[in-house]
């Protein structure tokens, strides 16, 4: 009897301080919103900041973020904090506009090499679509795929529909497994960093001591391919690579 007591007390202990960490995120969310519509953006940011802090992770929240840094004049955390709201909403139009806009703003635009047409089609094919998604409609048709051979090798049904349902589902499974693939190398594999710092110069190599290979700017979106000490090695937009010093770059 003590030990269920015990139980049942901590476990509405636990239970109120949930709740307490909800109404406090929610009032600091409201808190920073007030602040962003009094123009008060170094508030805003830091509000949002601490709500992030808590680990709270939501497209509205770093949409909010962005928009009060890009207010308050930080380019690269702006785009960055975009980044981070289209990874968890990718078809909200306002996030995608927003980020379009804002990086029209970077001082330096990446020209040069394109890249692979096949790779950027089926970019830009997942793009809008959020990976959980892709994952449950491949599920899906992988489970009706699943019925159909049952039906077709294990009940012996030879019916036109099932034959024609049949390929058209393993179609259609093979295509979707290859989106997901790619949507999940894009958004989570493949670790991306934009640019934050006023003032980044890129090196030849992972020292202060390499020559200079460029100077990068603030929201320019990177690849990183390696780390070594205090550097990344990475790679920008027009294929250009470089080593770069880990406290100039956010990851997304």
């Amino acid at each position: 009897m003590t030990v269920k007591i015990i139980l049942c007390t901590t476990l509405l202990v636990l239970i109120s301080l949930g709740s307490a960490t909800a109404q406090s995120t929610d009032e600091l969310f409201r808190q920073g919103n007030e602040l962003f519509e009094a123009k008060q953006y170094d508030s805003a940011v830091a509000v949002y900041g601490d709500v992030v802090g808590k680990g709270l992770e939501s497209a509205p929240l770093y949409f909010n973020l962005g928009n009060a840094y890009f207010r308050n004049g930080d380019l690269g955390r702006a785009i960055l904090y975009y980044h981070k709201a289209r990874r968890l909403d990718p078809d909200d139009e306002d996030i995608v506009g927003n980020l379009e806009f804002a990086r029209r703003f970077t001082s330096v635009q990446m020209e040069g090499v394109k890249l692979n047409p096949i790779s950027s089609l089926f970019g830009a094919i997942v793009e809008p679509y959020d990976l959980n998604f892709l994952a449950w409609v491949t599920s899906g048709f992988f489970i009706l795929l699943f019925v159909l051979l049952t039906m077709r090798f294990g009940l012996n049904v030879r019916g036109l529909v099932v034959r024609s349902g049949l390929t058209v589902a393993l179609i259609v499974v093979v295509t979707l497994s290859l989106l997901t693939t790619v949507k999940y190398d894009n958004d989570y594999r493949t670790p991306m960093a934009v640019v934050i710092a006023q003032e980044a110069v890129v090196r030849t190599g992972p020292s202060l001591l390499s020559d200079k290979e460029l100077d990068a700017v603030p929201g320019l979106v990177v690849e990183i391919l390696d780390e070594t000490g205090e550097f990344y090695n990475v790679l920008f937009e027009n294929k250009r690579r470089g080593w770069i010093e880990k406290d100039l770059v956010a990851v997304i």
